[in-house]
């Protein structure tokens, strides 16, 4: 869990997951006016998500790969 290899995959997954939440949060408005965007909601929708996400993973460790964040083993 210590390892560069496990941050690496956190860090990527966190990141997406953050992308993803503030896609749901947005909608699926055809043009988005970035002016009138509520960027604190946003960023705290973002932000959880980013968090929930690390945790998913710290606890992942248990079941699977020692340095993967996931929760499914290397072999099946």
């Amino acid at each position: 869990m210590f390892e560069g290899k496990f941050w690496k995959a956190t860090a990527e997954r966190g990141i997406k997951s953050a992308a993803q939440a503030l896609l749901l949060y947005w909608g699926g408005d055809a043009v988005f006016n970035a002016w009138h965007a509520d960027w604190p909601a946003a960023g705290g929708i973002a932000s959880g998500a980013l968090v929930l996400s690390v945790l998913t993973s710290l606890v992942s460790v248990k079941a699977g790969d020692p340095d993967s964040p996931s929760l499914v083993p290397d072999q099946l």
